[in-house]
């Protein structure tokens, strides 16, 4: 893969999470190099408060993110995406649609911080550690050397990432 902008989609079912994590934090880590997209099979409609809160405190920008569908990945019209991750259990089961493009894809499984229960401070504490691990992921994806790596290479570091 020659090096230049690479387009990213971050799976989750509900997308009001840990994917739009995803998409926030590689946008604004990526330095121009990556453009990130979230989705989910079975949207929220919302992103969950508790995510929003912990980017809006990190210093992201919120605008441009929402919960949607991944319909809107899969047609003629849509980005052509050159890498998929799925970051839940779930949506990593499910028959993705056809991606244009063939784009590479790995499972980066991140424990549900929607679904904790406990006081607010333990509900928190599990978003801030869902973010963690996908920033963690997502250093390690910008610094590898794509346009060097065949494509059977770069799938299995990809494969690696997740496992961190």
């Amino acid at each position: 893969m020659a090096d230049r902008n690479y387009n990213v989609l971050f799976l989750c079912t509900g997308n009001s999470a840990r994917s739009i994590f995803g998409e926030a934090i590689l946008n604004k880590a990526g330095h121009g190099r990556f453009t990130a997209f979230s989705a989910g099979s079975r949207p929220a409609g919302a992103i969950h408060p508790y995510a929003e809160d912990l980017l809006r405190q990190l210093g992201y920008p919120l605008s441009g993110l929402r919960s949607k569908g991944w319909d809107g990945f899969s047609g003629q019209d849509s980005p052509k995406l050159d890498f998929v991750f799925t970051v839940c259990d779930d949506a990593a089961a499910e028959t993705c649609p056809a991606w244009p493009g063939q784009p590479l894809s790995a499972h980066w499984g991140v424990p549900d911080p929607v679904k904790v229960t406990g006081t607010e401070a333990e509900r928190r504490l599990a978003f801030a550690d869902a973010y963690r691990m996908l920033n963690n992921r997502i250093s390690a994806f910008i610094n590898l050397p794509i346009a060097s790596l065949d494509r059977l290479s770069l799938k299995n570091r990809l494969d690696e990432i997740g496992k961190l």
